[in-house]
């Protein structure tokens, strides 16, 4: 089978399609044709060397996400030819999802949603559940108001949609005006490009997906989560009795059937900006690393 493999690190001609071995799926493991993945900044950074230590051992398989068809569902209670859609931690455990088949945890996947394609549903997973989660940290529920730093981006635009939905209040910070009437659209209150229009201790709870650091717009007593591992930890807010965490996503199957319901409800939208057959994954990094996307980019198996 074809998988997309790196055995040194480096630009995107570090990218290979290789044949490799079939995966045997372990006890409560799934097996997945892959149909659609989809391109991650991390997947850059891993291919690039520079996540440091912790990267899985080369030559490895790129990719968190997928979605695909079962072919053999184990123990599962899956049935073979079911859609589903998973994402794997493939830093954690160096299974990427960036080939033919992939053996994944049953407990990492979960049926994909209905309303949707297979390409679309690839590009939920990863931010999805980081989205999700770390809401779930930040308790957001109904009349809180949130501010989310990054609100355009896979995760924030995300957060947003999920935090309305929750009944939430939710303003934007993002870095362009042109992203403005974007975020609006998903579901944003107010947004801007300055955060020093913010006013202070207004907001129950911050999201920030960039580093952004807005710790003066928190309320005293709030909560404050960052996903920027790369900025460093949020500072400490502990004499205004704000809680602070740097959140990292994890495999989550029922938090992937949350997301799925919540897209063929209509609640979430997904956004796809392209999508490229696998055999043109430097054309579709190329259009990943320009920027400016409107969604994510697929790569279909």
């Amino acid at each position: 089978m074809r998988a997309l493999q790196i055995d040194h690190f480096g630009d995107l001609d570090a990218l290979a399609l290789v044949d490799v071995p079939e995966p045997r799926p372990a006890d409560g493991e799934v097996l997945v044709r892959v149909i659609a993945s989809a391109i991650n900044p991390v997947d850059d950074k891993t291919r690039e060397g520079a996540i440091g230590e912790g990267t899985p051992p080369l030559p490895m398989t790129l990719g968190w996400e997928l979605a695909g068809i079962v072919v053999n569902a184990g123990t599962s209670g899956l049935r073979i030819g079911e859609r589903v859609f998973g994402m794997s931690h493939q830093l954690a455990t160096g299974r990427g999802s960036w080939a033919d088949l992939v053996a994944i945890p049953a407990a990492s996947i979960a049926m994909a949603p209905s309303s949707v394609s297979l390409a679309e549903a690839a590009t939920l997973p990863l931010p999805g559940l980081t989205a999700l989660q770390t809401l779930n940290w930040l308790q957001v529920g109904q009349g809180d108001k949130l501010l989310v730093a990054g609100a355009a981006g896979a995760v924030g635009g995300l957060a947003v949609q999920l935090a309305r939905a929750r009944g939430a209040r939710v303003d934007a910070l993002v870095s362009r005006q042109s992203q403005i009437e974007t975020v609006q659209e998903l579901g944003a209150d107010h947004a801007t490009t300055d955060p020093t229009t913010l006013r202070a201790t207004d907001y129950d709870a911050v999201f920030d997906t960039f580093g952004a650091f807005v710790v003066d717009a928190v309320a005293d007593g709030g909560r404050y989560a960052s996903i920027a591992t790369q900025a460093g930890p949020v500072p400490d807010l502990s004499h205004r009795r704000v809680h602070t965490t740097v959140n990292q996503v994890r495999e989550d199957g029922r938090g992937l059937a949350e997301l799925a319901a919540a897209v063929d409800s209509g609640r979430l939208k997904v956004r796809l900006d392209a999508q490229y057959p696998v055999h043109n994954v430097k054309a579709a990094h190329e259009h990943f690393q320009r920027g400016r996307l409107t969604g994510k980019i697929a790569l279909i198996f």
